[in-house]
């Protein structure tokens, strides 16, 4: 069975670079290329069949339905991710396209569709190892799989012109899909926690997504990403993406075995994708300087041009529709610059600290909105992540504490808080850079509130660092955490049900000191 030995050779390969400290996803890779050198030396037939090819597509469409569920498109809509894109986009064509025609003797239109190809980065490996890292919320994570929409939506326009096909006129049916949000936060609220929640998951990614989207001619990917991005603002977002994770990535395994089985290549293939590595550093320092342009830090600059330094899966998708005959090249090349991009992204903040003082300089002088230091003044008290948890604890302090204010790491709930009268303020607790640009002369108590384990431990080990001594309080729903929490600098972290218990139990005892007990009423 070609299942067994997929199966087989992933989990070990995978636990293999895992121990050696590489992301998992650089063994699943190899093992398709082993068992691509195996069916060649060998009389075993193992190739891409239908069924990995389904599971492969499955996995990628799961995988970017969950990365619009942590995306606000108000924060996508940015000039640094329009004019970063489609300025790389162009520069990007305008280079490599004389430079494959004469350096490889093919015609204009060839060259012009392979640079096109080689100027797209990898959604799923970029989208990975962002989450990985869970820096997808951070500014320099957003602006990443922003500049990665564009490049899909033009690789989506690219592939309708190659195949001589367009969008059907059923297509203009996706500007009113947002009347359907009421209705889709509705199904969410109704699904439970359980099996239900899963299944609404898959159904929204694949097949209203992926299948409703592909119907009308439209691509299944970005169907999947635009009906996650829909639910992005639900309260239950978060919980909805948790309940995807096992079976994402499951599937996203597939996804990595088909490159490596898709066959061995040639001495021109190997060659050409020798090459084409060699280059892909050049995409990353253009983005870099682009992303500067558009006065973002130079650190900031550096994470999202790195996480954008290697070649696209779409490339291949473009290639399969316009130029077949350069599939096997293409495919190594993406699978090489998957190889070199993924440990060099997990080292990507040790990088950018050895390089910071030759990087710094290029920054400009006015900064980004989202990347101002943030001084709290004489704020007293500080409540981080502004969640229904968050939101509560600020209205009941704001009632006896005037010098509060709160931060949050989503621009739309934060333009929501200050409509509402409250103090709140955008700030990333999971962004390094926010930490060295905070100011806390005045801050007396913080209570963290964010969704997520990672923000709370993050929060309590950089404001222990910062030499804060004041009081730190968090919530969390499990004990492990909440001792997870306190090692990470917090004074204590109370059990989100065990305290609701406490809660009712009080309300319930002071009705009771209130009340007239049933004796008292019958004497009465």
């Amino acid at each position: 069975m070609p299942e067994a030995l997929w199966i087989s050779f992933a989990f070990v390969l995978g636990l293999t670079v895992k121990a050696i400290g590489l992301p998992p996803l650089v063994g699943y890779l190899a093992a398709g290329f082993v068992l691509s050198g195996l069916s060649a030396a060998t009389d075993l037939s193992i190739e891409a069949t239908d069924v990995l090819e389904h599971i492969a597509h499955l996995g990628v469409l799961l995988l970017l339905f969950t990365v619009g569920l942590k995306l606000k498109l108000r924060s996508i809509i940015s000039p640094e991710v329009i004019g970063g894109s489609l300025l790389h986009f162009g520069i990007t064509c305008a280079v490599f396209t004389p430079g494959l025609y004469l350096l490889m003797e093919l015609t204009w239109q060839t060259a012009f569709l392979l640079a096109i190809a080689l100027s797209f980065s990898s959604t799923v490996l970029a989208a990975k190892v962002l989450e990985t890292k869970r820096e997808l919320r951070a500014f320099h994570g957003r602006v990443a799989i922003g500049i990665l929409i564009m490049q899909d939506l033009i690789a989506l326009v690219v592939m309708s012109l190659a195949a001589g096909q367009t969008p059907s006129q059923w297509a203009l049916i996706i500007f009113g899909l947002p009347l359907l949000r009421p209705l889709l936060f509705k199904l969410l609220d109704a699904s439970g926690h359980d099996e239900l929640l899963v299944l609404l998951g898959l159904l929204l990614a694949l097949v209203l997504g992926g299948l409703g989207f592909e119907a009308v001619g439209l691509s299944s990917e970005l169907g999947a990403l635009v009906l996650g991005a829909m639910l992005a603002n639900h309260p239950r977002a978060q919980e909805l993406a948790k309940s995807l994770w096992s079976v994402k990535e499951m599937f996203l395994v597939g996804f990595f075995l088909q490159i490596g089985i898709g066959g061995l290549p040639d001495g021109e293939a190997l060659l050409f994708a020798a090459v084409a590595l060699l280059v892909v550093p050049l995409k990353g320092v253009l983005f870099f300087f682009l992303l500067l342009a558009f006065r973002l830090r130079s650190r900031s600059s550096f994470l999202s041009a790195l996480s954008l330094t290697n070649y696209s899966e779409f490339g291949l998708i473009v290639a399969s529709v316009a130029l077949p005959e350069w599939l096997v090249p293409l495919a190594i090349t993406v699978a090489l610059s998957f190889v070199v991009s993924a440990p060099v992204n997990r080292l990507s903040h040790t990088v950018y600290e050895r390089f910071s003082a030759r990087l710094a300089p290029f920054e400009s002088q006015r900064r980004h909105p989202d990347e101002q230091p943030i001084s709290l003044g004489n704020t007293r008290l500080l409540v981080m992540g502004m969640g229904r948890t968050g939101s509560a604890a600020y209205d009941q302090l704001a009632r006896e504490e005037p010098l509060i204010k709160a931060l949050d790491s989503d621009p739309a709930k934060v333009e929501k808080h200050q409509k509402e009268g409250r103090n709140v303020v955008f700030g990333d607790a999971e962004d390094i850079s926010f930490w060295q640009g905070l100011h806390m002369p005045a801050v007396e108590a913080v209570i963290l509130a964010m969704g997520d384990i990672e923000g709370k431990l993050i929060a309590a080990r950089n404001l222990r660092k910062k030499g804060f001594t004041g009081y730190i309080v968090a919530h969390t729903l499990y004990a492990d955490e909440a001792e997870r929490i306190r090692e990470a600098g917090a004074d204590e972290a109370y059990l989100t049900m065990s305290e609701t218990g406490v809660a009712l139990a009080s309300q319930v005892l002071h009705r009771d000191r209130q009340a007239p007990s049933p004796t008292e009423n019958a004497k009465a």
